[in-house]
């Protein structure tokens, strides 16, 4: 700790005997100081032990990794049911007598963080148990199709890139078997996190969730008609233009088009629509080694997190892509699965944002400050850095592709990013809306409900005569419940990065065509006002310090919807 003037000692010393509640806070701060340190010595150990060994499982497959995965993940749990330790919290923040705000936002945290497991602990392990068994079916589990075996990287390429409509249909719906597969598993951990839930006086899981992540579901909710609202009509104007560049593609009339030709399992990404074909500027080229130039040129050099990471594709590992910070003070890794493509220079860069995030915690914060402020501010930062695969400016300065190319393909790129975040903001008021109503009745017509959205927001029209849980098949509903909002208001805040980083670093008008390169003030703007600040600050009171207003739509409007 920092040296204090003698003066300044002796002046509070002065003003403790003067006033006797400074005393009594100064004895209340030290007292929550001391609970909070030997609370750390206790959980930190088991919060590193469940990290390495969740990553050990999700790169491996292994059975006894992920026994081991559950093991840990159940001890650390153990910490947070005792009801003597979370009394003890909930007095000391009702007494309303510790001031110092980093003690009383680490109090805030650990509340929340006890309150969802303040039930049966037979229930609790049960759900640990049972996600991590659906874990590693998840990521395990590979298409199969014929006698062939396909992983998540082929049945994408197949699904982007084959115009045969009949390979297109059986690889689509062979995709979605696993849906089929774990659907009782899926309806048992739904009854069972709502009954978690409700026994702690939730209304439901969903409910539960927003409010332990310090969220209010109706404000959210509320952001998610405006977005409706702003999104759908020009949506429909772009699914028009879908149809009809699909529909040439494939040979066929729009009348004819079904699920499968929108070139990805879930139409959750844009198709290629436009002449520009992104997949060529990134062939022959690493985009993990793009990632390591492109972060040191902004000031946050992500070598140490490299070195560390699982990037390539292995059987039984994790199939998607996710950030695992060890032990919150800079063991940081990434988990991809890298081919020299479009997709995966934006992931690489997605990823590496949510790194960066946890890499660059200001190492003089207690240990329990050692966070994102939110899932949503994370989400955000790794959102504005993979958006940049797309950017003319930065296809130039990070990917090599020649400046007259660039110019040619410009309006393209721009136009492409648009159509990514318009496709996305409309599959997400699915997902966000079918979890919500799933939550509040998981015995209604799932299936039904599921069609319904997905024909109202992204305008599918049900296939005849289908009637299979094709929503189980997405593992953000089985495996990451109600977190899905968080995609989307991470999409509002990049924007809203972009535009303050533009205006306040840059000093440029057109914060939304800029590329963000080379310029280590990037860098620093992030560290300064996002990542080391960490968890010390609730996320609305962190969005405000940062951009100078509360988390707003406007931005992402601007960019996306008025295309200004």
């Amino acid at each position: 700790m920092k040296s204090v003037a003698t003066g300044f000692v002796l002046m509070m010393t002065f003003l403790a005997i003067a006033c006797p509640t400074a005393g009594a806070a100064d004895n209340d701060n030290q007292s929550a100081q001391v609970f909070l340190q030997e609370f750390e010595a206790r959980v930190r150990p088991l919060s590193v032990a469940e990290s390495q060994a969740f990553y050990d499982a999700v790169t491996s497959g292994d059975s006894a990794a992920y026994e081991k995965s559950t093991a840990t993940a159940l001890a650390l749990q153990a910490v947070y049911t005792d009801p003597a330790t979370f009394a003890r919290i909930r007095a000391m923040r009702e007494a309303g007598t510790v001031t110092d705000p980093r003690l009383k936002r680490m109090l805030d945290i650990l509340y929340l963080g006890f309150l969802g497991n303040q039930t049966d602990t037979t229930l609790l392990r049960q759900l640990v148990e049972r996600e991590n068994a659906l874990e590693q079916k998840f990521n395990t589990y590979r298409v199969r199709l014929g006698d062939r075996e396909l992983n998540d990287n082929q049945v994408d390429s197949i699904l982007r890139y084959s115009t045969n409509s009949a390979e297109l249909e059986a690889v689509w719906k062979a995709s979605r078997e696993i849906g089929r597969e774990i659907l009782p598993q899926v309806q048992e951990l739904t009854r069972l996190r709502n009954r978690i839930a409700r026994a702690l006086g939730f209304a439901d899981f969903y409910d539960m969730q927003f409010k332990l992540g310090e969220q209010d579901p109706a404000e959210v909710l509320a952001i998610f008609d405006q977005l409706d609202s702003l999104t759908r009509e020009p949506f429909a104007t772009l699914k028009g233009q879908i149809d009809s560049a699909l529909a040439r593609r494939y040979g066929i009339s729009i009348a004819d088009l079904r699920p499968w030709h929108y070139q990805n399992r879930f139409f959750q990404e844009a198709p290629r629509i436009y002449e520009v074909n992104l997949d060529k500027f990134y062939e022959g080229k690493d985009p993990v080694a793009i990632s390591r130039e492109y972060f040191a040129g902004i000031g946050l050099p992500v070598d140490s997190i490299v070195a560390h990471s699982d990037l390539y594709e292995r059987p039984g590992k994790y199939q998607h892509a996710q950030c695992v910070d060890i032990d919150r003070v800079g063991d940081v890794r990434v988990i991809c699965n890298v081919r020299p493509d479009y997709y995966w220079m934006n992931t690489m860069l997605h990823e590496l944002g949510h790194a960066v995030y946890d890499y660059y915690y200001d190492p003089s914060l207690p240990w329990l400050l050692h966070g994102a402020a939110h899932s949503l501010t994370t989400e955000a930062v790794a959102n504005f850095f993979g958006r940049l695969a797309s950017n003319p400016q930065w296809l130039t300065q990070m990917a090599g592709v020649p400046q007259d190319q660039v110019d040619k393909i410009s309006p393209d790129c721009r136009r492409t990013l648009r159509l990514e975040q318009l496709v996305f903001s409309r599959w997400a008021q699915v997902v966000v809306r079918f979890e919500r109503d799933m939550y509040a009745n998981p015995d209604q017509d799932l299936n039904a409900l599921w069609y319904r959205l997905v024909e109202k927001y992204q305008g599918l029209a049900p296939l005849a005569g289908r009637n299979e849980p094709d929503w189980a098949a997405k593992i953000h509903i089985a495996l990451y419940p109600a977190y899905y909002h968080n995609y989307v208001l991470g999409e509002l805040l990049a924007s809203q990065f972009a535009a303050t980083i533009g205006r306040e670093v840059l000093n440029s008008n057109e914060p939304f065509n800029a590329g963000f390169t080379n310029d280590g003030r990037i860098g620093q703007f992030f560290i300064d006002k996002v990542f080391h600040p960490a968890n010390s600050y609730r996320w609305d009171e962190m969005i405000e310090r940062a951009t100078g207003e509360k988390l707003t739509a406007r931005y992402f409007a601007r960019q996306f919807v008025e295309g200004k």
